[in-house]
């Protein structure tokens, strides 16, 4: 199917002069600034945070290009996936007019985003097995429809979607699909930004929070062809990721193999748990994953969820959420903090 960026993107976005920031006019790093009515003088630690960061971070683009297999202009970064989540929205969709299409249970902020964004949204559940239901999808398309949204490894259920699914909903719809990646690098499967130059309508998100360990930064990556890419830059905010993120990221980026390491020890601790959770009676079911996390059903999830937090011990309850009654989401930590998590749920079992 023919897929044209300017048939999907609101008619105002097409004809927006973005905001011109005076690090737009000069990229260089020297030179005697007085283009943007900053502070001259160091603030603290003797570091230069009394700059502007650059708007378009290119020394990170062009340092995780490479690591990712794909070119600079094919990479946007906001704050948090949020970020690039709500520009696609906004980019696309007129309010109370198009709509875009959720399979539901997935990650909440695409309804929030909507919601905020007033778009009505379709839901199409995925099956019982957390796959999608393909031709329910593509017959739940309208003309209306301007995003699909899929979450692969999804949240809550921890596993990735079908591929072959997702690419045919690539290849029978005109809008823009979504394929939010936060948890790939604890799959087995490759990334879907090996398919962005097979699919223009393809978007892939990735974050830093999980697997790089950098939450508290609070960096989303979106993946796009150039065209789209342009897009997001003309509508964001100015500055959107601080000097001091910039900085940390950079240094990051240095240290793939830690990375790396910490995915090695997340997946083998995993399995651990899955092992430890499997020797509970209270324990119905554990989903598979594809995740840093395990979707367990219990008997009754409520008390086990009261006792937990009582233990001052969190993990989230989505026993209300469809298709995933009597479950809750448990992040896999430390060997230590899962054998805490372990103890308690054994004790609970005593007292039940």
């Amino acid at each position: 199917m023919t897929f044209d960026l300017t048939k999907i993107l609101r008619p105002h976005i097409l004809n927006l002069v973005p905001y011109s920031s005076a690090r737009d006019e000069y990229t260089g790093k020297e030179g005697v600034f007085l283009d943007a009515n900053e502070n001259p003088y160091l603030s603290v630690n003797g570091q230069h945070w009394n700059r502007y960061p650059d708007p378009y971070q290119w020394t990170i683009k062009e340092k995780l290009a490479p690591i990712k297999g794909v070119r600079p202009l094919q990479i946007f970064l906001g704050n948090g996936s949020d970020e690039p989540i709500d520009l696609l929205v906004r980019a696309t969709c007129t309010p109370q007019k198009d709509t875009m299409l959720l399979m539901p249970p997935t990650y909440g902020m695409y309804q929030v985003s909507a919601d905020i964004n007033d778009v009505p949204v379709v839901r199409v559940p995925l099956t019982p097995d957390f796959q999608i239901d393909t031709e329910k999808v593509l017959a739940g398309i309208t003309p209306q429809t301007k995003i699909v949204w899929v979450c692969s490894p999804n949240n809550p259920s921890g596993n990735l979607l079908q591929r072959d699914a997702i690419i045919k909903i690539l290849n029978n719809f005109s809008g823009l699909v979504v394929v939010d990646e936060a948890y790939i690098d604890f799959a087995d499967e490759p990334s879907f930004v090996t398919e962005l130059d097979h699919f223009p309508n393809l978007v892939v998100l990735q974050t830093f929070s999980k697997a790089w360990g950098l939450a508290s930064l609070r960096l989303g990556i979106c993946f796009a062809s150039e065209e789209i890419i342009k897009v997001l830059n003309k509508i964001k905010p100015p500055y959107n990721l601080s000097g001091a993120t910039q900085q940390l990221l950079l240094e990051a980026l240095d240290h793939v193999e830690t990375k790396n390491s910490m995915v090695s020890h997340i997946l083998a601790e995993r399995e651990r748990l899955r092992t430890n959770l499997a020797t509970l009676p209270l324990v119905q079911k554990i989903y598979p994953s594809d995740s840093n996390f395990l979707l367990v059903q219990f008997e009754d999830a409520v008390p086990v969820m009261k006792y937990l937090l009582e233990e001052k011990i969190i993990v989230r309850d989505r026993s209300k959420v469809i298709l995933c009654e009597g479950c809750l989401r448990l992040t896999v930590g430390t060997a230590e903090e899962n054998k805490i998590l372990v103890d308690a749920l054994k004790a609970f079992a005593i007292l039940a």
